[in-house]
């Protein structure tokens, strides 16, 4: 580009990174979870980009100034992204990632908490016990993944084998009942209060102090409303060149089909979509004609397929797909390409909850089905990120009803970046 402006010394660009994570709060040790920090980083970079023009914005081609920063703002932004994810898995393997945390409260209260923590290495805290609440209620059935290490009622009678750096409390009774001079924890231990409030739009929480009372404000304006059109930019900015350098792979693609199956190369099914209507969900053709048949032969033969069927709406070895092609298709996520169509048409969005037969969203309770169809369905989204096929119908609803509850531009940029390992590491695809 002629005249461009001289990108700044490398050394400056990285002081002026790392000041900018530091002050968005990249560095503070165990947690947050990922897109919590995704969502950080993206303040990180927004910051550098607003320092560095007004440090260095010259006096003429300004406008290629500005370029050159947005440029080395995606670079710091994707890359950082993906090191950083490389690495934290790494440091998980190693067992060298998370903060040693301790829950606190009733069994039952701390159970689903604990299942988490330990699934989801990836969030940062690592449970090594449990300060029970004997009076908080009767034990659940299910066995508890931790060992017991003390009692809510007698706090003063033990000191932790090992400094917990997090300390996280079921109930704000749990919270209230550490005495002032509890020598349990360690002073640099930091206490979290953990109530279940799974469905609350926790994103858009903010904390209120009156006096001696302290209270959370929740906003339940529409967010998706509020940010419609940029949400339809994005997709516009994404789906137009996407959706050319896809065509010749398209192409390619449609005619093996057609090479191995007669019949169209594209079929449409239909799902449900915005508002509950109907939309044509385009994809390339991965079955036989005559797959539905199939698949009822394949259930008469094994009857354990039909229970698969039923929890997942998938199975691991389908009679249906075609031979090579269809699994190649699937695995690749390429039969999914079309649905840029439906996207341009305003049909679906590029993030967002995936159309449903209504067949698998009849399972679903009343109220989740109408949050679900309130906004835009997408090809991608944090279930097929997160868990992709190998989720069954409970953590599809979790990972949705995050999605609804603290939708941002941020969040579909973070599942958008997500996407590229899934779709390349083909996990859980069937």
């Amino acid at each position: 580009m002629s005249g461009l402006a001289s990108p700044p010394p490398q050394r400056a660009v990285a002081l002026l990174s790392i000041f900018a994570y530091l002050f968005a709060g990249l560095y503070t040790g165990s947690g947050p979870g990922p897109y919590d920090r995704f969502r950080q980083r993206v303040i990180g970079v927004a910051g550098f980009v607003i320092i560095s023009i007004v440090a260095g914005l010259p006096a003429r081609n300004v406008l290629d100034f500005v370029i050159v920063q947005f440029v080395y703002a995606a670079f710091l932004l994707m890359i950082g992204h993906y090191v950083e994810g490389m690495t934290r898995g790494l440091l998980i393997y190693a067992d060298l990632w998370g903060a040693p945390t301790v829950l606190v409260g009733a069994n039952r209260d701390c159970l689903k908490l604990a299942q988490l923590l330990t699934r989801r290495p990836d969030l940062g805290l690592k449970p090594v016990g449990l300060i029970e609440n004997a009076a908080g209620g009767s034990s659940s059935n299910e066995p508890f993944p931790l060992p017991v290490i003390g009692s809510t009622t007698d706090f003063g009678s033990f000191r932790l084998a090992r400094d917990a750096e997090v300390a996280i409390f079921a109930t704000t009774s749990d919270l209230a009942a550490v005495p002032s001079d509890c020598r349990a924890f360690a002073p640099s231990c930091r206490f979290m209060l953990l109530e279940d409030v799974r469905n609350i739009r926790g994103r858009w929480l903010r904390a209120w102090v009156m006096d001696s009372i302290t209270g959370l404000e929740i906003r339940r304006n529409n967010q998706f409303l509020q940010y419609r059109a940029p949400k339809r930019i994005f997709d516009l900015l994404i789906v137009i060149p996407v959706g050319l350098l896809a065509l010749p792979v398209v192409a390619i693609a449609a005619f093996l089909i057609k090479l191995v199956d007669p019949g169209p190369a594209f079929f449409v099914q239909r799902r449900i979509g915005h508002n509950g209507t109907c939309v044509n969900v385009l994809k390339l053709r991965t079955m036989y004609a005559d797959g539905e048949r199939r698949l009822e032969e394949h259930f008469k033969r094994e009857p354990e397929a039909k229970a698969e069927w039923q929890r997942f709406f998938k199975l691991r070895s389908d009679p249906r797909i075609l031979p090579f092609i269809g699994n190649i298709l699937r695995r690749s996520s390429i039969d999914e390409l079309p649905q840029l169509w439906n996207v341009l048409r305003g049909d679906m969005s590029v993030v967002g909850p995936r159309p449903l037969p209504a067949y698998h969203a009849e399972n679903f309770d009343k109220e989740f089905q109408s949050l679900r169809v309130s906004v835009l369905p997408g090809i991608t989204g944090l279930w097929q990120v997160s868990f992709r096929s190998n989720g069954d119908s409970e953590m599809l609803r979790e990972q949705d009803m995050f999605y609804l509850n603290n939708w941002s531009l941020s969040l579909d940029l973070y599942i958008l970046l997500q996407t590229i390992p899934a779709v390349l590491g083909a996990r859980g695809a069937r």
